[in-house]
């Protein structure tokens, strides 16, 4: 497990790491174009969020922790997010698509957050997120032969790996200060969120899943070697000396 310092060093780094080449021209048909647009609109519009309600929530729970670090490692993983969403952007631009202001799943996730301030939710559903977007990047890599597209996607998929540990280091040491009988009924309700978020994203975009080479089967077994792996990590916590 690791340190918040140790996520703060982490992100710097990596915001110094150029793995896509600009100079590429975007090579792409139209084809492709209408399957992967909407998709691609919507998730470049959710990797914008200013992340304001998350920062506000981690500062209180660093107040009541008294972790003042995890929080500037929070913005520096909110600060990451938003790379995405500004390369996502400059592709959009360059294959003449507009970027959209507005789609359902965003709103609904927006509306979702801002009601939120409990920590162990908001980590929750980001390590959910996350890891259906581990597998939407590689589906997005897949559904074309853009060269530059590929980079785009390789970048955030290295990103989201070193995400989802970080926030699921950090539900483990909230699970972890749960008693038993709380430790008990939360493996279930982290299970719950899990498949009915995964199977939400599903829905919003089947298209450019199928178009890299899942099926509904396939994805969801996918989800379910994810939620294992998390709950792997978050219940082998008992013996850890936490370091914030």
């Amino acid at each position: 497990m690791h340190t918040s310092n140790y996520w703060i060093g982490h992100f710097k780094i990596n915001a110094s790491i150029k793995r896509v080449n600009w100079n590429l021209r975007p090579v792409i048909t139209p084809e492709e174009v209408k399957v992967i647009l909407p998709s691609l609109q919507a998730w470049q519009l959710g990797e914008t969020s200013d992340g304001k309600n998350l920062i506000a929530a981690s500062t209180e729970y660093a107040d009541k922790m008294d972790a003042p670090d995890y929080v500037e490692a929070v913005k520096l993983f909110i600060k990451e997010e938003q790379k995405h969403g500004n390369n996502l952007g400059m592709y959009l631009d360059a294959i003449g698509q507009p970027r959209i202001k507005k789609d359902w799943g965003d709103s609904l996730f927006r509306k979702v957050r801002y009601l939120n301030t409990s920590m162990e939710i908001w980590t929750l559903a980001v390590i959910v997120v996350e890891s259906t977007a581990q597998i939407f990047y590689q589906s997005l890599k897949d559904a074309t032969n853009c060269g530059l597209l590929k980079e785009i996607c390789t970048d955030i998929l290295i990103d989201e790996a070193y995400h989802i540990t970080f926030q699921t280091e950090r539900l483990a040491m909230i699970y972890e200060r749960k008693n038993s009988f709380s430790q008990s009924w939360r493996k279930q309700v982290y299970r719950y969120f899990f498949y009915a978020t995964s199977t939400l994203v599903w829905l919003a975009h089947k298209q450019i899943f199928k178009a890299g080479g899942n099926t509904y089967e396939s994805y969801k077994r996918k989800m379910e070697y994810k939620y294992i792996k998390t709950i792997k990590m978050i219940t082998n916590t008992q013996e850890i000396q936490w370091d914030y």
